[in-house]
């Protein structure tokens, strides 16, 4: 007669680093950093930055002795449910991004869907992230917010974009936060400033965390007077219609 059932292993969310050159006691806790060196199962949006994220940890094993494998954009649906196999049969698996949250503007999420669908018990770790540390320091409103990941590229799908969201920032009284790629700050910066009303706060929060780190919240009118410099560094753009 078999004995009870392993239970399956956790999947452990693990914020990594949002800038250069921190210590990594800067951004996790010891305990966390604990729970991720002893784990041997890694799931990562990029193989080759997770291992410079764990160079870094007191490892409990040599690093080649750590499965890597990668979930992206591209990844199969059922190759996001194999990954959970490892956790069925008993072990602890460290789901990474690239730089953040894993699972917030980021293709984890997949996997931690499949693990509650599974059973697999999930624990978000305490970490940074660029969209809360943003909106906390914006001054913005906080209680009312959407994160709405990148905007159009194309120059007047993204005016138009901007438009309504606007609108709806208005009408909900409502912070709309979102992202770019940043060689394309520039671009998106002079959209903003052409496209938003005077009124309207905007805050710009480049390299947080970082040796470049800026935060600034001004009236579209105010940053009209006086345009941000932008630079080619990870940035979040909020801003509040009034």
């Amino acid at each position: 007669m078999s004995g009870p059932a392993r239970p399956p292993g956790t999947l452990h969310c693990v914020p990594t680093p949002i800038a250069e050159g921190r210590p990594i006691e800067a951004d996790l806790t010891p305990p966390a950093i604990a729970t991720v060196a002893a784990i041997d199962y890694v799931v990562a949006e990029n193989a080759k930055t997770a291992r410079a994220f764990l160079k870094r940890l007191p490892l409990a094993r040599p690093i080649q002795a750590i499965e890597i494998v990668e979930l992206n954009e591209r990844t199969r649906d059922d190759a996001v449910v194999a990954m959970l196999d490892p956790l069925l049969a008993g072990r602890d698996a460290a789901l990474v991004s690239e730089a953040g949250c894993p699972g917030v503007a980021d293709p984890g999420a997949r996997l931690v869907r499949a693990a509650h669908e599974a059973g697999v018990p999930v624990v978000p770790m305490v970490g940074p992230s660029a969209l809360l540390l943003a909106l906390m320091g914006s001054g913005l409103d906080g209680q009312r917010f959407a994160f709405v990941g990148y905007l159009p590229t194309d120059a007047e799908a993204r005016r138009r974009r901007l438009h309504e969201l606007e609108q709806r920032s208005r009408r909900e009284r409502e912070t709309v936060l979102f992202i770019e790629t940043p060689y394309r700050n520039a671009p998106m910066l002079d959209a903003l400033l052409a496209t938003l009303a005077p009124s309207t706060l905007l805050c710009v929060a480049a390299d947080l965390t970082g040796a470049r780190h800026r935060l600034a919240t001004r009236s579209v009118a105010e940053w009209r007077r006086a345009p941000p410099v932008p630079e080619k560094v990870p940035t979040v753009f909020l801003f509040l219609a009034r």
